[in-house]
């Protein structure tokens, strides 16, 4: 897992990309419960590009906030790829951004359904789509933060592709 310093090194770097290109963030979140937003406003900058954040914990805010299609829900469950690029596209739409990164999965301690605790849905969408799984371990917080780290580095990734 990165430290919070590189976690800034890249959240600092990504602000500077979406800035010098005009483009926008917002967020979408369930796994991660807001700490990709709360990572993101922790640097200097970042309202320049980050217009928001939906916390979709439950089923019905990601239906009612983010419109995400209910029967995604019910034939693929709330942990699956599916429903991952559909919070996505929900908050490019709600937030009218160029970009969004959601999550979805679970922390643990056990597992919920057929998905492992470890498990982690990460979404991206904008010019360059992107769905990833992650199988991660530890602890609730460790998958947490791991599922912190991993979007915002693989949103990092992806803007420096573009250069």
């Amino acid at each position: 897992m990165l430290r919070s310093d590189e976690n800034d090194g890249l959240v600092s770097q990504i602000i500077d990309a979406l800035r010098k290109s005009g483009e926008t963030l917002s967020t979408a979140e369930s796994i991660t419960g807001g700490s990709i937003s709360s990572t993101l406003v922790g640097v200097p900058g970042a309202s320049d590009v980050f217009k928001g954040g939906i916390t979709a914990y439950s089923d019905e805010v990601k239906v009612a906030q983010l419109n995400v299609d209910p029967k995604l829900i019910e034939k693929y469950s709330a942990i699956s790829e599916q429903v991952a690029d559909a919070m996505a596209q929900g908050a490019v739409e709600t937030f009218n951004t160029t970009w969004a990164i959601a999550t979805t999965g679970v922390a643990g301690p056990g597992p919920v359904g057929v998905h492992e605790a470890g498990t982690v849905w990460l979404s991206i969408r904008g010019p360059i789509n992107q769905t990833t799984v992650l199988a991660l371990s530890g602890e609730r917080e460790m998958v947490r933060n791991a599922a912190t780290s991993s979007a915002i580095a693989a949103f990092a990734r992806i803007l420096n592709s573009r250069v």
